[in-house]
């Protein structure tokens, strides 16, 4: 079994409180990739996340960059409860996993713009907070970017005006291919939490605690009700 030291247990105080928490979770992230009883599907699970909050890191997808950080935290607990035999971690992982799914299926809606969404609202991913759209948009495979000037009087003095062209793939696509992707990671993720929790159950059923009372039909000692009187020579 495998000891996690939660990297020596780093304490949050002061104004430092942000800072050692990143140090923290970066900590998990090493010793979640290094654990050897951890499923090879947590692992991809991690790696690919990882990869996906980089580029809405870089687009400022402020909803999918919060989501895919709980995320990263839900998929460390489930690593660290399959190391260490705790259900209740695996169970709670795989019960974020159908909330994940639900996400990315909402994700894949949003960018094919199925029914009343649109891939054009700034309030869903950004919060209202910028104009920016996914990363995607620019730097897709075969994007030419090239600046319009002079810019419309609506366009905001703080951002460029531009024109996109020769995308071999267009980036609504790509963001449906990431989320798809992670559909698929999540319930092969959620399969194999459930099987964990089975086997985690029956080996705790099956156990037999060394000198348990249950095992070996254990009696306490018995108060006998007379005494055995013998003679007595003088």
């Amino acid at each position: 079994m495998l000891a996690i030291d939660w990297c020596d247990a780093v304490i949050l105080d002061g104004s430092d409180q942000m800072k050692e928490l990143m140090v923290l979770i970066r900590c998990w992230l090493t010793q979640a990739l290094a654990a050897e009883e951890a499923s090879p599907i947590l692992k991809e699970c991690v790696v690919c996340i990882l990869e996906r909050q980089i580029f809405d890191f870089l687009g400022y997808q402020w909803a999918p960059i919060l989501i895919n950080f709980v995320h990263i935290i839900t998929v460390i607990l489930g690593v660290f409860g399959t190391a260490q035999f705790r259900p209740r971690y695996v169970t709670g992982y795989a019960v974020w996993l159908v909330l994940w799914v639900a996400w990315n299926v909402f994700v894949i809606c949003f960018y094919l713009e199925v029914g009343d969404l649109s891939k054009d609202t700034d309030l869903i991913m950004t919060f209202n907070m910028s104009m920016h759209r996914s990363w995607w948009m620019e730097n897709g495979p075969g994007c030419m970017v090239t600046p319009v000037t002079p810019p419309p009087d609506w366009a905001p003095e703080d951002h460029r005006y531009i024109s996109i062209s020769g995308c071999l793939l267009e980036y609504q696509y790509i963001e449906v291919a990431h989320s798809t992707l992670q559909i698929i990671l999540a319930l092969a993720g959620f399969i194999y939490a459930c099987y964990v929790v089975k086997l985690i159950t029956e080996e705790e059923d099956s156990f037999d605690f060394i000198g348990g009372f249950d095992s070996y039909g254990y009696q306490g000692p018995q108060k006998t009700s007379h005494l055995q009187l013998q003679p007595m020579y003088m």
